[in-house]
């Protein structure tokens, strides 16, 4: 679905690249998290995926990002904003709309999506994000998490054969954050949708993501299944990226030769690990 070669990009203000020399493919319907330390490339990654580079940040591109086999530069914003969603971190500068229904309603009509499939789309969008309910609420009578979900909604209502989202969880709390990873992870695998997340809570990817993407001073310091990065925690703390608290407490069980198995991703396996230790 996504194929990168080579990619660096200077912004025109900017003295040095913020990405250099990425290569990488990713398949369709695989979840793939994003993470690393501030200031890391990451945000801009994303960018090039959705079209953003080159069509509205100038400055220095070189290499190529195939989106389904279309050349981002090539082809239009409009054209890849069909084939790739995005939700921003800041939800209330995305919307659009008063009400939900009017929300996902807006990008329905803006790209002609015939009459008679409006109403099923909606409602299948409502109900992917498990948010039937909130269909004739106000926006702003709306939570933080409640918002997260409608923005989700009002993109996959268009069917994009990729979503991006950017920090889609940083000012929610920890039960809402992971009750979005939750419906991304249902609706990739269900539908088959590419999901690609930036994200600073690397436990909740660690736990959903199939695939972590390290970004160190622009370039992937890794790539792997979550549990084959977090072997790795040590170099992820020199470079800004925290572990889970999971993982840590696996690591230190290692260290004191109690237990020898691969690193916790998740609060489960770690209780698990303990109980073995102390049995």
């Amino acid at each position: 679905m996504i194929q990168v070669s080579d990619l660096t990009f200077r912004y025109r203000e900017g003295a040095e690249p913020v990405i250099r020399n990425i290569s990488l493919q990713i398949p369709d319907g695989q979840f793939v998290g994003i993470t690393g330390a501030a200031g890391c490339g990451k945000s801009t990654l994303t960018y090039a995926f959705n079209g953003i580079i080159p069509h509205c940040y100038p400055g220095d591109f070189y290499g190529s990002v195939l989106i389904d086999g279309l050349d981002t530069v090539d082809t239009s914003l409009t054209d890849l904003s069909r084939l790739v969603g995005s939700v921003c971190q800041d939800i209330d500068s995305q919307m659009v709309s008063s009400v939900v229904e009017d929300e996902i309603l807006y990008g329905l009509e803006n790209f002609g999506v015939p009459r008679d499939q409006v109403e099923q789309r909606i409602q299948s969008a409502l109900d992917a994000m498990g948010i039937a309910d909130l269909r004739d609420r106000a926006i702003a009578s709306l939570s933080g998490g409640q918002k997260q979900k409608v923005a989700v909604a009002s993109v996959i209502a268009l069917e994009p054969k990729v979503l991006v989202l950017d920090e889609p969880t940083a000012e929610l709390d920890p039960a809402s954050s992971r009750a979005v990873f939750e419906l991304l992870a249902r609706y990739s695998r269900e539908r088959g949708v590419t999901v690609i997340v930036v994200e600073q809570k690397i436990a909740l990817l660690s736990e959903f993501a199939d695939r972590l993407l390290i970004v160190d001073q622009g370039q992937i310091k890794f790539d792997a299944p979550p549990a084959q990065v977090l072997e790795h925690s040590q170099e992820l703390l020199e470079i800004g990226v925290n572990c889970p608290r999971s993982t840590s407490l696996s690591v230190l069980l290692r260290q004191r030769g109690l237990y020898d198995g691969p690193v916790c991703r998740t609060v489960d396996q770690a209780v698990a690990r303990c109980l073995e230790v102390i049995a």
